[in-house]
Parts: structure tokens; C-alpha cells; sequence
């Protein structure tokens, strides 16, 4: 197979007439994914979205335009860190970003972007003042106690709030940066704390018993998730509206179980980019609490819109077994196991421009998601939401998404909204997305 070490603007500018024709013209028989790559086990990173806070980790000047639509890449487009480092999971916040890592040096854990509430750790300037602003992956020192490796704290899950960013570690340690002031990263609220300066990172060893240990995390907006081993859930952080579960409207900075009608199930998936929150047990039933003011969460006109107790969802019934959720700021998602996506709340829903509010879980049309005549085999894997925004990822490795377009973050090259499933131009197969609220991150496999 042919191998070509430069770019065809290298050959352009610096090889004769006759020279460029041959090799344009061998470039030009190739596919794209014969295409030399620098390993082709490593999965590769793709950003889109509003880049002059730094989450896309594509700046390469602190100086920023006072125009916000000059830092906009609308295009997927892939992240050069990802190519020097082999990342294995992301994460994306508001206006920031994180990456599990696998290195040689032992750093785990990487961040870019906004860090005006310490987020991304201590990140100081040579002159001992710290950075508002991170432009590119920069390492995040996770606190090792003596005789752990880079193994230990190898990192297995991670989630990113509004300004808070929480992972949880190989070996069960989890650790929180950021804001606290809800009690979202789980440790004593302090009035008027300096989170920027302090770069406080908390480690919490054991989160309930001995035989229980933290598998995944959730951030919502300003509130935390814990998901562990036994199907158990705990929370901590911003409860106003009710999104943690407890049974009362307060803010609690110690995580406590979740209970209601996810006591004693078997929770495998819990979801929350705002205030609502969806979770899924083994059985394929979805239960909901958190922000109902749009009836996502309801089954009659005069039902609470604050849920704080976890209930069961029977508008939910009859969509077959859920395998998946997306809670969204308004909007709710659910996928089954036949591939099936639906939709509820308030929003756009994916019907068009017509349809933005309904109580009742609707079916988005297969034939949107690339299921055809001559691809009747494909159907939806996994799906994703941000804030404002939606994205579903078939069994091609596909992703299609829509929402608000809020500074081009659903990566379709334009920034109108997107009010039905649209597939969006990425040259590798889609592995995981995060959405943060006005971009997007993909971690994806390269085409043999």
C-alpha cells in the first residue's frame, strides 16, 4: 500500500510541475482510510463547536476576538492531542473539556478550556498567577497516595458540569474539581471560597460500604451522580428543583443514596446535563426526578413540576426495553432495544419545525437515523444530549444530531437549528460523544 508522509499543500508549494501531477494523481486513487495514520489501534479525537473559550483545544494564541462567531469550527474536525495521545474517554463541560489519557509519563488526566472556578485543577502561569482560560489539553495532577501507579488511577468514568468536573478512577478513587458551591464535588461548602487560586482536587476513597464501590458519574448542571457497582445511587450537590433525588428541595455536599422507586432496582444508566435527570435499570425501565416544568417527567396537567423523589415512568411503557437514556435541559430521550429513538418535553424534538412540546414519548422515524433498504440491519447504538442539543450514533458508526445550533456545536457546517436528525461529516467510526452546551466532542475508531 502506498505511503504519503505530506500533505497535498506540501506537494503544491514544494515539488516540480511534473512531480506534483504523478503524486496528486496517486493521492487522488487512494480512500481516505488508506490514508497513513500514526497507529491504528489508537482511537481518535474530533471537536466541533465554539472554540474561543478553549474546550476544543485547537487555540493557539490567548488572544481572543471580541467576535465569538471568528471561533467557531463547524465542521468536525480532529484534535491534534488525540493524535500524540492515546485518550480514552472525554468528557465536556461548559465551556471546557477533559480527557482520560493513557501516556507514557503517567499522566491520566488532561484539561482544556475555561478554568475561572479551578475545574481543571492549579493551571498557573510562569509568572504564579493561575489561567482563566486553558487553550490546549494541559496535564490535571490527580493526588497519588504513596506505592499508587499511573495504573491505579487510571480513570474509568468522568462526567463535566457546569463548572465542575468529577472522575472516578480505576482503583474507586473519585475525585472532584471545581465549584462547590452547592456541594456538587461532595466536600464541605466554604463561603466565598477562591476555587480558581485554591485548585483544590478532593479524593474521596470510599463513597458507601466496603462492598460497594463508584462504576460511573454523572455531572448535571451544578449537582453529581454516582452510579455504583450495585445498581445503587448517590448524589450530592444542587437540589432546588429536586434533581437529587433526596426527598427534600436542599443543597447537601455529603453523597447520600437515592431512593423513591429506584430503591432496590438494579440502576445500569443514569443521565443529566441540567436539572432533570432519566435513569434506567437492568430491565429496560426508566425512571425520572428532577425539573418536570415541561411535563417531561409527568403524567397528568396538574402533576408537581418539581419531582424530588425518583418515580417511575409509565409514559415510558409500551416503547419496548430501554437500553439507553438522555436527559437534556428540557428534552428527554430513550432508545430501546431494537434501536428504536424516542423523544418528549419541550424543545426541538427531531419532527421538524412544527412539533415542540409533547408530553408522551414519540418514535423518530428509523429511515432518519440511516436505516434503508439497503441498510436494514442499521439502527441506533447509543445517544447523547446536551443542554439544548441531541446526537444518536448507529451501528455504522454514524452520528446524527439536531437541536439548537448554538455556535455551530452540532457540526453540521452551518448554524441554523436542526430540527430533524442529520448525519454529521465525521471520517471515522463514532465510539462515544459528549456534549457540552455549545460544543461537542467525539471519540471515534478509524476506518481499516
Amino acid at each position: 500500500m502506498k505511503r504519503f508522509p505530506f500533505s497535498t499543500q506540501w506537494i503544491r508549494n514544494y515539488t516540480s510541475k511534473a512531480k506534483r501531477s504523478v503524486l496528486l494523481q496517486d493521492i487522488d486513487s487512494l480512500s481516505t482510510h488508506e490514508f497513513p495514520i500514526k497507529s491504528r489501534n489508537r482511537l481518535r479525537t474530533y471537536v466541533w463547536g465554539l472554540s474561543r473559550t478553549g474546550a476544543l483545544g485547537v487555540n493557539t494564541s490567548v488572544k481572543q476576538s471580541e467576535d465569538y462567531y471568528r471561533h467557531v469550527v463547524h465542521h468536525p474536525t480532529r484534535l491534534q492531542f488525540g493524535e500524540n495521545t492515546d485518550v480514552l474517554d472525554i468528557a465536556a463541560g461548559y465551556g471546557f473539556s477533559a480527557f482520560a489519557v493513557r501516556r507514557t509519563d503517567g499522566e491520566t488526566l488532561f484539561g482544556t478550556g475555561m478554568n475561572t472556578d479551578g475545574q481543571l485543577g492549579l493551571q498557573q502561569r510562569p509568572s504564579g498567577s493561575t489561567w482563566d482560560i486553558v487553550i490546549y489539553p494541559t496535564p490535571i495532577n490527580l493526588p497519588r497516595k504513596e506505592g499508587e501507579t499511573p495504573d491505579d488511577l487510571e480513570i474509568k468514568s468522568m462526567s463535566a458540569g457546569r463548572a465542575h468536573l468529577v472522575v472516578v478512577a480505576k482503583n474507586g478513587a473519585v475525585f472532584t474539581l471545581g465549584n462547590n458551591s452547592y456541594g456538587q464535588c461532595a466536600r464541605r461548602i466554604v463561603e466565598d471560597e477562591a476555587y480558581k487560586s485554591s485548585g483544590i482536587i478532593n479524593r474521596i476513597d470510599k463513597l458507601a460500604g466496603d462492598d460497594d464501590v463508584v462504576e460511573s458519574v454523572e455531572c448535571g448542571q451544578d449537582h453529581t451522580l454516582f452510579l455504583m457497582r450495585s445498581g445503587n445511587v448517590y448524589s450530592c450537590g444542587w437540589g432546588a428543583d429536586g434533581q437529587t433525588g433526596l426527598d427534600n428541595f436542599d443543597n447537601t455536599s455529603e453523597p447520600q443514596q437515592v431512593e423513591g422507586d429506584i430503591k432496590g432496582e438494579k440502576i445500569v444508566k443514569v443521565s443529566s446535563r441540567a436539572d432533570c435527570v432519566l435513569a434506567v435499570n437492568a430491565a429496560g425501565e426508566v425512571f425520572g426526578w428532577g425539573n418536570s416544568e415541561y411535563g417531561q417527567l409527568s403524567e397528568s396537567e396538574d402533576a408537581p413540576t418539581q419531582i424530588s423523589v425518583p418515580r417511575h415512568l409509565k409514559i415510558t411503557k409500551g416503547l419496548g426495553k430501554i437500553i439507553d437514556v438522555a436527559a437534556g435541559g428540557s428534552v428527554c430521550m430513550a432508545l430501546n432495544d431494537e434501536g428504536d429513538v424516542f423523544t418528549w418535553g419541550y424543545g426541538i424534538l427531531g419532527f421538524g419545525p412544527n412539533v415542540e412540546q409533547s408530553s408522551q414519548p414519540r418514535h423518530i422515524p428509523p429511515p432518519l437515523f440511516g436505516r434503508t433498504d439497503f441498510h436494514m440491519d442499521s439502527k441506533v447504538v447509543s445517544i447523547c444530549s446536551g443542554v439544548f442539543h441531541m446526537g444518536a450514533v448507529n451501528s455504522e458508526g454514524d452520528l446524527f444530531m439536531w437541536g439548537k445550533n448554538r455556535f455551530g456545536c452540532l457540526g453540521l457546517g452551518h448554524k441554523k437549528d436542526q430540527y430533524f436528525p442529520f448525519k454529521t461529516a465525521v471520517n471515522a467510526k463514532i465510539k462515544k460523544v459528549a456534549c457540552g452546551v455549545d460544543h461537542c466532542l467525539a471519540l471515534c475508531k478509524p476506518f481499516m
